[in-house]
């Protein structure tokens, strides 16, 4: 559980830090749409790191099924690696092709949304 605590809240510090520097450092640097593209990046990471430290609490009340939260954080942390980092490397370097690898990080964030539903259905019988 702490072990996932720290990865929520380390998702937290550098979503916020990416979210300054696109806003003050990128600004007038990149086009208006590779910015809109790396501010969703921030976005979906500021949420599911959210997401990863909501889990993790979960971990600590819900023991039945902390093998479901834990593979629901493993997806939220890949998801957030792909999907995420597909979209700043995308904004910053301008290859378009790196777009290719955003749709599997949304896999990954469904998959964990679903493993957490799953692990609170688990937790109600």
């Amino acid at each position: 559980m702490a072990g996932w605590i720290m990865v929520g809240a380390l998702s937290m510090f550098f979503s916020v830090a990416l979210g300054a520097f696109g806003a003050h450092g990128l600004k007038g640097k990149i086009a208006e749409d590779l910015l809109a593209v790396y501010e969703t990046g921030v976005h979906y990471q500021m949420i599911h790191g959210l997401a990863i430290l909501l889990v993790a609490l979960l971990m600590g009340k819900w023991s039945s099924s902390t093998a479901s939260l834990g593979w629901a954080n493993g997806s939220f942390l890949i998801g957030t690696l792909l999907f995420s980092g597909s979209l700043y490397l995308l904004a910053l370097t301008g290859v378009r092709a790196l777009g290719a690898v955003t749709p599997f990080g949304g896999i990954a964030f469904l998959l964990g949304w679903l493993l957490l539903a799953w692990a609170a259905w688990n937790n109600t019988r």
